[in-house]
């Protein structure tokens, strides 16, 4: 039963509605229980519902990145997955869910692109639309984010994004328009970022006039963690619930801002509606809601299932000379590489969570293969040590994998012990054992190791070890949030590793702390020796190479699209050993492949999640086909792109090349020709195209007849762009329908065009026009690389 909204506003007084417009803790909202308002819980997304703690916390499911999953060009498995997400959210009675990420891959240096659909407004919407359906439909809450122009990292909490007002509104909020009136997305997330000079939580053109005036948007927008800057100006411009809590800007401060006439109760009122009827929507007003008992867990035989497969489908085949995949079950592998071995299944920041298990390809591929495979490790791929894993360190407590940490008040009482399984643990931000400041931790682990190690220790403070060596450890200052999302670290190699690492640290504020542990790094040169005489004693050597963490994570840009280390180096001695070589990317995004004319085939994996390893093995054997299109297109060099920098001027990043981003530049010839186009992508099929139509209406649709004249079942997505006859309006793609054919078989076809891509925005009126110029062209294509009929 719906309640009286605004009843219950009116019977709270001023201070009480101003309480609830701060959250309570870091990822609680706070109860009022004279409306029967309860406790909200947030927790971060969009690969996983981490919960309420940061670090630390339960183990819970790890998806796909959203750039594999968004690879299936597939509205049904972005819902598949939004109702995935909703059980794990439901098992942890988490009411929002804060994803999905929708800003756009503008430039291929965006660190967070791997938590981002696409470089496409249209897929991306879409996309994001069935993905807040799955969650919703559960009753979970879905949050848009970050709104909006926030595409990079560096200076993120203080840069201006300068953007004009056809590109912000064809390219920047078209994604969250589409998701907010196609799927009805209960709550948005304001940016750090400004918006042609105003603080996007504060931003009244877009928060009051476009997403609650011209969208009519019922739903409530939220701040950033951290992100909100003042009182009176946030308050009247649009946004409805700061966060974290339960310090911040406003409380007592809006509560003397109303009552001076600074800030309309009237708008107190409208922030404190939109609270409840989100709460009213997750469960969290009147009676409580109830969860289903029997909810899957992480290691679940479906969750397996399920994650397996949305990672494969995603995985995309890039090249494949004389069909060398899917692979002969009966050749002899050498898998190559430190991806092999210690493969990368999600990004930094705040998308991470806690898994049961992260597969690796060797893991996998030997699971299916046997013996007939034989794993080397690879070349260096990090510069910056992490946590220790694999047991290299065990808490002393319990024996097992991880750190004890002890917690201390300034007058060296203790407050808490801790086991951390992860080797880090995060202090000052979610803590809940304990009352009172914290001033120091020890951290303390036991050593195993059968050779050289790499010890150190990680987070912002004065260090001292055991054998009394004191160091500082400080905050580069580049930006909000490193002492949580990029920590600083020290490390040494003794010449005989103890028994044991302890080390002490002062505290003043918040951060995230830990223990490293690892094997010493092998010279590259033996590591290569090595990879050249496995390949060449097998029939076939799949290397795989990637990116990790410290270039795909929030808070941190990429300064190239090279591949860290000495890894090219690698596939080109593979390559020149090998009978036949594949290459795997383990990346979310675009990387340089130098040695791509040298090698047989190549698959995108992206960060396919806990089941990675599972989901790269069915793929290179077909026993799920990697039907994936790339979301994002891949330059040919660094810099060879319409947009590169990420770097602010004066405070300025200006989007200078207004609509014409990513395949829709370089298609107008303001970008040198990319490696490799949006939705390229060949699967295990090959296709004719005959008999194209076109069926005239106020969306048109397009109608083709596709066959699969290749030798395995196969799924193929035809896509339709539409290349305007204007010089100032881009290509864009305005549809696509995917069908799965088996060998020798067609299918007919249809894709409809989105009515949204018609329009164009009217800068002197401020508004919509009604619909491009006539006389376009339609291009029916395989991606913008292979286009296989042109439509008048």
């Amino acid at each position: 039963m719906t309640s009286d909204l605004a009843a219950l506003v009116k019977s709270l007084d001023l201070p009480a509605k101003v309480r609830l417009l701060t959250g309570a803790s870091a990822f609680t909202l706070a109860d009022e229980p004279s409306i029967e308002l309860h406790e909200m819980r947030f927790s971060d997304g969009p690969t996983g519902v981490r919960g309420l703690k940061f670090t630390g916390g339960r183990v819970v499911t790890l998806f796909p990145n959203a750039t594999l999953l968004a690879s299936a060009w597939d509205e049904q498995s972005a819902y598949e997955v939004g109702q995935l997400l909703a059980e794990e959210a439901m098992a942890q009675r988490i009411h929002v869910v804060l994803g999905p990420t929708i800003n756009l891959h503008r430039t291929a240096l965006g660190g967070r692109l791997f938590e981002a659909y696409s470089e496409d407004p249209l897929l991306t919407g879409r996309l994001a639309a069935a993905y807040v359906r799955g969650l919703q439909d559960s009753g979970v809450g879905a949050c848009l984010k970050h709104l909006v122009a926030n595409e990079s990292e560096t200076e993120r909490n203080t840069v201006n994004s300068v953007v004009d007002g056809k590109t912000l509104h064809e390219l920047y909020l078209l994604p969250f328009e589409i998701a907010i009136e196609d799927a009805g997305a209960w709550s948005v997330m304001g940016a750090y970022n400004d918006v042609n000079g105003v603080a996007s939580t504060e931003n009244h053109h877009i928060n009051n006039e476009v997403v609650k005036g011209a969208w009519g948007y019922p739903g409530l927008i939220m701040s950033d963690w951290f992100a909100t800057k003042t009182v009176a100006p946030a308050a009247n411009g649009g946004l409805d619930l700061v966060m974290p809590g339960p310090d911040g800007p406003w409380g007592d401060a809006l509560t003397a801002a109303v009552r001076a006439g600074e800030v309309d109760e009237a708008v107190i009122d409208d922030h404190v509606t939109r609270l409840l009827r989100l709460a009213e929507r997750v469960g969290a007003l009147g009676a409580p809601r109830e969860y289903p008992a029997d909810l899957p867990v992480p290691t679940s035989r479906v969750r397996r299932e399920q994650l397996t497969r949305l990672a494969a489908r995603g995985i995309t085949v890039l090249k494949n000379d004389r069909d060398l995949l899917p692979l002969d079950r009966s050749a002899r592998v050498a898998l190559i590489g430190r991806h092999a071995v210690e493969t990368i299944t999600m990004g930094g920041g705040s998308a991470g969570v806690n898994p049961p298990y992260q597969v690796s390809v060797a893991e996998g591929l030997s699971a299916l293969l046997g013996d007939r495979v034989t794993a080397v490790d690879g070349v260096a791929v990090r510069t910056q040590p992490v946590p220790a894993r694999d047991g290299f360190l065990t808490a002393p407590s319990n024996g097992q994998p991880g750190i004890d940490v002890i917690l201390y008040d300034a007058a060296g009482g203790e407050l808490e012990r801790r086991y951390c399984a992860q080797a880090k643990t995060m202090i000052g931000m979610d803590d809940d054992g304990f009352t009172g400041t914290v001033a120091a931790a020890r951290l303390v682990a036991d050593v195993h190791s059968d050779g050289p190690a790499e010890l150190g220790v990680m987070g912002v403070g004065d260090w001292t070890l055991s054998d009394g060596t004191s160091f500082p450890l400080r905050a580069s200052g580049s930006g909000i949030g490193e002492e949580v999302l990029t920590p600083p670290t020290r490390t040494f190699v003794p010449s005989t590793a103890p028994d044991r690492l302890e080390a002490e640290v002062t505290i003043d504020g918040m951060g995230l702390y830990g223990l490293i542990g690892n094997a010493a790094s092998r010279e590259t040169v033996d590591v290569i020796d090595d990879a050249v005489r496995a390949a060449a004693g097998a029939d076939v050597a799949v290397v795989v190479v990637g990116l990790t963490e410290e270039q795909e994570t929030e808070s941190v840009d990429k300064t190239t699209l090279r591949l860290p280390g000495a890894q090219d180096a690698l596939v080109e001695a593979v390559a020149g050993a090998a009978r036949r070589t594949v290459v795997v990317v383990n990346a979310a995004t675009p990387v340089l492949m130098p040695w791509l004319p040298r090698v047989d085939a190549v698959l995108w994996a992206g960060l396919p999640g806990q089941e990675g390893g599972h989901a790269v093995a069915a793929a290179l054997l077909g026993d799920i086909e990697p039907a994936g299109r790339l979301v994002t297109t891949f330059p040919a060099a660094d810099g060879a792109a319409p947009a590169w920098s990420v770097t602010p001027v004066d405070g300025r990043l200006e989007y200078g090349e207004g609509t014409f981003i990513g395949y829709r530049g370089h298609f107008a010839g303001r970008a040198p020709e990319p490696a490799f186009w949006l939705g390229h992508g060949l699967g295990y099929g090959e296709w004719e195209y005959s008999d194209v139509r076109l069926v005239t209406g106020d969306a048109p649709s397009i109608t083709v007849t596709v066959k699969n004249v290749g030798r395995h079942e196969s799924r193929e997505v035809v896509q339709v762009y539409l290349r305007p006859v204007e010089p100032d309006e881009p290509v864009r793609l305005v549809g696509w329908t995917a069908v799965t054919v088996e060998p020798g078989k067609s299918a007919r076809v249809t894709v409809h065009t989105d009515r949204r891509l018609w329009r164009r925005w009217d800068t002197t009126a401020q508004t919509w026009s009604d619909r491009l110029a006539d006389g376009g062209k339609f291009l029916v294509a395989r991606g913008l690389g292979d286009i296989r009929a042109t439509v008048s």
